[in-house]
């Protein structure tokens, strides 16, 4: 009996050994008994195997925090390791085209992504195993493009997608295919006009456009190019080193049974798994690019403030300093405590409600147009604070070209007669010019006007009169002497204010919250222009009577001048403009406010891309560049003249406006000399930008 038992074990012992010794089961989890004799040698022998994967395209392949291949692909290679017995180290791929000799140097015995086609099974060298994932290829374009195969379009490509980029040429013949670094790249391309579109797996592009950065991008489905991803074999090309072609054949036997074995709900399974523990998560960073219009205005509110607050300490220094009038002072701090802080107010609390209104677009769009009026009067009480300290260091540029003086007041007429009978003030005119071409600074003595005509309907009730008479004479050395003279029967100012109205700040303390709104700082820059001009200007006042400025300069007589010639119609279409803007959020605003008016928008993040995207387009192609004056790498003055300086035929017509907060005369003047066309500054007026890219 003992001998029956020994026997029995020792044949009980053989025949499991005979099983492990002829299937991969003590290798793999399950098998079909399909493999060869030489493929289960391969198994046993072949060790670690090194995978190379592409660690950028979430959710199908990626690095996690750990370092780790994670994603749908690592189920599905942990289960094809699994089922073949084969033991798998992940091993992530550079990004960018990969080329063989880095294969063989890092020791790979595997890639993976590698696309299934006709020219890669029939390709020298390249082993591939069946698909383990299809995916429906996807093009992601702007909503606005209209695609045909018989376009000239620019596809972004990911400069590993060497097989697709194969595949195109043959569909697409007229597309021009450009290379970059990572699929974020390519979409950046697209959202900012650098290409037309890119194509890219499903799953990929679906996971990128949850971000609200490519919320204007859309994905539509590419025929003939779907997706199938397959494991390819490092060999050795040519006596290289690697791995031999038929331990490579071996290689992708044994996977290929494994894959064979996955079933499609397996793989369905995996997907999905991968997918949803992939989804997209809000940043920081989104919400901010979200809702950033409403974060760039309550910034520039900020800016203003702080840069209000630093100008009026230094304007309140330098006023304390001139004038050490116990009652100036006074009259500063009793103004500036209203000007300042009613529209703080209202600011702060414009920003606290916008906060609380960002599901209301209509709340939210009325509280950004009251903070944008907002901003504006805390940007012109900054402008005149500029204004009025160049005057006092006698930094003030006072320009001597041909002035047409009743064009002039003309213009400035009309513009106040507007205000006044919306508000139910007469308004008169009295003009005798006997020499209207003279020799000035056009835009300074506008101002002087339109500050004498604005004050006066400011402080005349409905019901009043302004009067403005504007007459000549000649003086001894025969310059021309021009009399402008504003009166009106308005409230008038008491004998003691007259002594001070030409100061800074100046206001009289019972016209202070009456609905009065100013800067205060009109009068003593018009003041301080007149005399810049050689001219003075003086008042006469009662109190409730009314007021009487006149303003009188000297001049000499100039030749006048042929009425400009109007420019010549452009021709139909959407004008193409090129931005060259440093600063990303201005980038971003600048391309939705120009593409929201129908203007084609191309980007330059300094100087010399601006150049090289000029160079590059077809002549007439880019007929408006907005030039930023202060870039890295190359500066807008820079930029200009480069451009000017090509050979081309539109290079020296094309329109290129300074958009720049560098804003001073000397900024202008380097502009110009540098072949810029005109100058907007910064913050810009949306009103003002769109007249003149329009003109």
């Amino acid at each position: 009996m003992g001998g029956r038992l020994r026997k029995y074990l020792v044949f009980s012992l053989c025949a499991l050994a005979l099983i492990f010794a002829t299937a991969p089961g003590a290798l793999a989890e399950e098998t079909d008994g399909a493999y060869t004799r030489e493929e289960l040698d391969f198994i046993k022998s072949a060790g670690t195997l090194k995978v190379g994967y592409v660690s950028d395209r979430r959710p199908v392949s990626f690095e996690d925090e750990n370092g780790e291949l994670a994603g749908i692909s690592r189920y599905i290679f942990d289960r094809v390791a699994a089922l073949s017995g084969l033991e798998f180290e992940y091993v992530p791929l550079p990004t960018g085209s990969v080329t063989y000799d880095y294969l063989t140097s890092q020791g790979l015995d595997l890639v993976t992504s590698v696309e299934q086609n006709s020219r890669n099974q029939q390709a020298r060298g390249i082993l591939v195993s069946l698909p383990y994932l299809t995916s429906r290829k996807v093009i992601v374009c702007r909503q606005d493009l209209s695609f045909s195969k018989d376009k000239h379009l620019t596809v972004a490509l990911y400069s590993g997608s060497q097989t697709i980029k194969k595949v195109l040429s043959d569909i697409y013949p007229n597309f021009t295919l450009r290379d970059y670094d990572s699929t974020e790249a390519c979409l950046d391309a697209v959202r900012t006009g650098g290409a037309d579109l890119m194509i890219q797996s499903q799953y990929v592009v679906e996971y990128w456009l949850s971000k609200p950065r490519y919320g204007e991008l859309k994905a539509v489905p590419a025929v003939g190019v779907d997706e199938e991803l397959c494991f390819s074999a490092v060999v050795a090309i040519g006596g290289g080193p690697g791995p031999s072609q038929e331990a490579g054949e071996t290689l992708i036997a044994v996977i290929d049974k494994a894959i064979a074995e996955l079933s499609e709900e397996e793989i369905s399974d995996y997907t999905i798994q991968g997918i949803m523990e992939n989804q997209y998560d809000q940043t920081l960073g989104d919400f901010v690019y979200k809702y950033r219009h409403l974060i760039f205005a309550l910034g520039l509110s900020a800016l203003v403030i702080l840069a209000l607050a630093i100008l009026l300490m230094r304007a309140h220094v330098r006023s304390m300093e001139a004038r050490s009038d116990a009652r100036a002072r006074g009259n500063f701090l009793s103004t500036m405590s209203h000007e300042i802080r009613t529209p703080l107010n209202g600011l702060i609390g414009l920003n606290y409600l916008m906060g609380q209104k960002l599901e209301d677009p209509e709340r939210l769009s009325a509280y950004l147009r009251q903070s944008t009026a907002t901003a504006k009067y805390l940007l012109s009480l900054v402008d005149d604070i500029l204004d009025m300290s160049k005057l006092q260091e006698h930094r003030m540029e006072i320009v001597s070209e041909p002035v047409d003086l009743e064009l002039l007041v003309n213009g400035a007429s009309n513009l106040a007669r507007k205000g006044m009978e919306e508000k139910g003030i007469a308004f008169v005119k009295d003009v005798s010019v006997s020499t209207p071409w003279i020799l000035g600074d056009e835009v300074r003595i506008e101002q002087v006007l339109m500050n004498l005509l604005d004050n006066a309907e400011k402080f005349t009730q409905e019901g009043g009169q302004v009067t403005l008479r504007v007459w000549q004479g000649t003086r001894d050395d025969g310059n021309i002497v021009t009399a402008l003279e504003v009166s009106d029967t308005g409230r008038g100012m008491s004998e003691e204010f007259q002594k001070h109205v030409f100061d800074s700040f100046a206001r009289e303390l019972d016209t202070v919250s009456k609905g009065n709104e100013g800067t205060g700082l009109g009068l003593a820059i018009s003041h301080e222009l007149a005399e810049a001009m050689g001219g003075e200007l003086s008042v006469e006042s009662r109190k409730g009577e009314g007021s009487r400025f006149l303003f009188v300069f000297p001049a000499k007589i100039a030749q006048p001048q042929p009425p400009e010639e109007p420019e010549p119609e452009r021709a139909p279409g959407r004008t193409r403009i090129l931005v060259a803007e440093d600063n990303e959020l201005n980038r971003e605003i600048m391309h939705d406010l120009l593409d929201a008016e129908g203007y084609e928008v191309l980007l330059a993040v300094d100087g010399r891309e601006a150049v090289e995207i000029f160079r590059a387009s077809a002549v007439n192609e880019i007929g408006i560049i907005l030039m930023d004056l202060l870039m890295p790498v190359m500066d807008g003055y820079e930029a200009s003249r480069a451009i000017r300086g090509l050979d081309r035929p539109d290079a020296g017509t094309v329109r290129i406006i300074a958009c720049t907060a560098n804003t001073f005369e000397n900024d202008r003047r380097r502009a110009f000399e540098a072949g810029m066309n005109d100058f907007i500054p910064k913050p810009v007026d949306v009103g003002e930008l769109l007249d003149k890219i329009g003109s």
